[in-house]
């Protein structure tokens, strides 16, 4: 495709434009969470100042934790926009599901996809070490993410962790739900997105998750792939390619279709209980 034709499939903002409605929620929302879930703000997990995560904590001890990692294409937003997603696992309610982490990474163009996926790599090995004085399961460890998000999701499943720290189990991910996720990065690297990201085609194979899966030879965790019925070709292409992949290379995956759903309302599905993301997501958990 002509980069023109990649613009205009890998906008999501001009394919919604109402987007900002939903941004703004999402703000709102979280804000309101904040206040009403029992959290610890701002933990440092690495030494850039963005290398930070919102804990919130269920009221049972010996939960599961879920991470989240936001989208904005790697390049925009944080973690204090995507609290709400909590709400789906930690409360409130009597039996809530899980913990939950919401990650902030470093984001183009100051750094690079390398690094980027580094620093989520970082943070989980973080959680790992960091299990027990946060009074959290270290055998339990899921990971979720949204868009550029779920992109990051799908290359920590894919991690050999041993190599990073070799006390760190294969399976330190144990499950992942990515959402509207990105696994091939040839069209980011020739669309507009790469004028602040800056990949060559080497480093945008590097980090897509589709080509590493083909040559996997290792086990790989459960993952679920979600995407909205009204998003661009492009994503429900990428979906498709990848969850096939997975599936090719002995992979558990399963794939969801939220109808009606665009690229930004998807996420209401993951922070209410019964939400079909919330669901999928728990079923990982068991």
């Amino acid at each position: 495709m002509d980069r023109a034709t990649l613009d205009r499939l890998y906008n999501n903002r001009a394919a919604v434009p109402a987007h900002q409605q939903d941004i703004d929620r999402w703000a709102a929302e979280s804000a309101a969470t904040r206040q009403a879930l029992p959290c610890r703000l701002d933990i440092p997990y690495g030494a850039h100042p963005r290398e930070t995560l919102d804990l919130f904590t269920a009221s049972e001890p010996g939960r599961p934790l879920v991470v989240f990692i936001h989208g904005g294409y790697w390049q925009a937003l944080d973690k204090s926009s995507f609290s709400f997603v909590a709400r789906g696992f930690v409360g409130p309610g009597d039996s809530p599901l899980a913990n939950v982490a919401v990650l902030s990474y470093p984001l183009a163009p100051e750094a690079d996809m390398d690094r980027i996926v580094a620093s989520v790599r970082r943070a989980l090995l973080w959680l790992w070490r960091e299990a027990a004085p946060l009074d959290l399961d270290r055998n339990r460890i899921f990971v979720s993410g949204h868009s550029a998000g779920g992109h990051l999701t799908a290359m920590a499943a894919l991690t050999e962790w041993e190599k990073l720290d070799g006390a760190a189990p294969a399976d330190l991910v144990k499950g992942g739900l990515s959402i509207s996720g990105l696994y091939d990065l040839l069209p980011i690297r020739h669309c507009y997105l790469n004028d602040r990201l800056g990949m060559d085609d080497v480093v945008a194979l590097r980090n897509s998750p589709l080509p590493l899966v083909a040559g996997w030879a290792r086990p790989l965790p459960p993952m679920v792939c979600a995407v909205g019925g009204a998003e661009t070709p492009a994503f429900l292409e990428q979906q498709h390619d990848f969850v096939t992949a997975y599936g090719q290379r002995g992979g558990k995956v399963t794939a969801v279709t939220a109808q009606g759903r665009h690229h930004f309302d998807i996420l209401y599905g993951m922070a209410q209980p019964g939400g079909d993301l919330q669901t999928a997501m728990a079923v990982l958990l068991r």
